[in-house]
């Protein structure tokens, strides 16, 4: 069975150098390969939602990228602005720091002020496992099927390292079957995207969407 990889790609452009020029690539790049999605930063979201407008490619946004540090409120205002001009996903980035600090009351209710700011707009939790122990990623799944969020993340791709796939094996386990398990942050070839997808992930995050459909080695290095 041939899989259609281009169904789990969200074609992925998050730099903070990223030019207009560039955002507007990436868009007639998805809609010609029919990518699941583009995921830009909240501040390109009109401009992708007036570039997909008509096309079968939605528009997914991150929150809170790529640190997760900032106040809880500021994660749930920047949804709501990024939802309100368009974005049909949102990828938020957990507060690593209040995991690592144990505070789990302020971790649940992160999560969940962005979930609710979401209204019915797919949430995904990144969780940054590369920061994580295999306990920390069990805990924040937990956290995650209880609010009942859309997807669990594995990365920004801007961190130490991105998507293994012991992670989004240990990922898949505990969330079951119900949810999705996104992964993301280096992977750049169809031969890696395979075995995430053998491993439980039902979405890629990638700024390589091309060279996995297409078979080929990526051109450069990147999410």
């Amino acid at each position: 069975m041939i899989m259609n990889y281009a169904n789990y790609i969200d074609h992925t452009l998050l730099a903070m150098n990223a030019t207009e020029d560039q955002i507007r690539k990436l868009c007639e790049e998805a809609k010609q390969y029919h990518f699941y999605s583009v995921c830009v930063n909240s501040g390109y979201v009109p401009l992708v939602t007036s570039l997909l407008k008509g096309s079968d490619v939605k528009v997914c946004s991150v929150v809170g990228f790529p640190l997760g540090a900032m106040l809880t409120s500021a994660k749930a205002f920047e949804t709501e602005m990024a939802v309100k001009v368009g974005a049909e996903e949102i990828d938020m980035v957990i507060n690593v720091g209040w995991l690592k600090s144990n505070d789990l009351t302020a971790v649940k209710e992160d999560i969940q002020a962005v979930f609710n700011a979401c209204g019915s707009v797919p949430l995904k939790v990144i969780l940054e496992t590369c920061l994580l122990t295999k306990e920390e990623i069990v805990t924040v799944c937990t956290i995650c099927k209880e609010i009942g969020v859309a997807f669990v993340k594995t990365s920004t791709g801007f961190s130490l390292s991105g998507a293994t796939v012991e992670d989004v094996k240990l990922m898949r386990e505990t969330v079951g079957d119900k949810m999705g398990v996104k992964a993301s942050g280096g992977i750049r070839d169809r031969q890696t995207a395979e075995k995430m997808v053998q491993a439980g992930a039902t979405r890629l995050g990638a700024s390589a969407g091309i060279a996995i459909v297409s078979g080929d080695k990526a051109s450069s290095s990147g999410y």
